[in-house]
């Protein structure tokens, strides 16, 4: 499970999995809007990665972010450590 901490939002944290296939499961967001964040969890579960994060980057609530633009960042940094991973091998 990767775990993002989030910045700017009302939830802290941002927790998922991601398959072999590029698709993720298991979305959890810790704080926030409850009500919200479990609405986004399902509608982004057995998606893909890529198109999560170009469909939730720069949507903005309070601030200059909002709880779906921190899961467009949280998929990035998933990404980018997943690739220095790989190079590191």
């Amino acid at each position: 499970m990767f775990t993002y901490s989030t910045k700017g939002t009302c939830s802290r944290e941002i927790l998922f999995d991601v398959d072999a296939e590029n698709k993720m499961h298991n979305v959890r967001f810790i704080g926030g809007c409850s009500g919200n964040l479990q609405g986004i969890a399902r509608l982004v579960e057995g998606k893909n990665i890529d198109e999560v994060e170009t469909l939730l980057r720069g949507i903005r609530c309070k601030g200059n972010t909002s709880c779906p633009d921190q899961l467009s960042k949280a998929v990035g940094d998933f990404k980018a450590k997943r690739d220095a991973q790989k190079d590191g091998e």
